[in-house]
């Protein structure tokens, strides 16, 4: 029997994935949001919105400082490369 893949979700407070402990969103997760919200890139971005705000509400809640730039590139900053046609 197989085993099923297990999915790249995040931990909270701490927002590491929950199966490679890497910070979330990691690459096995952007790849499966790619694939889950193909062809709604938008709503990809909302989404991605939200849980970085999240995310800084958590790390405002452990009573710690987040760094806003890095959060930007961590949530949303890989999308701009998600969407770039390949080259042949």
């Amino acid at each position: 029997m197989t085993a099923r893949p297990r999915p790249h979700l995040p931990m909270r407070p701490a927002w590491l994935c929950r199966n490679c402990a890497a910070p979330w969103p990691c690459g096995p997760a952007q790849l499966a949001l790619v694939a889950e919200f193909y062809g709604h890139s938008i709503a990809l971005a909302f989404y991605l919105a939200a849980s970085m705000q999240e995310a800084i509400d958590d790390v405002y809640g452990l009573g710690l400082r987040p760094d806003l730039s890095a959060m930007h590139g961590r949530f949303l900053g890989w999308l701009s490369l998600a969407r770039r046609p390949r080259r042949r």
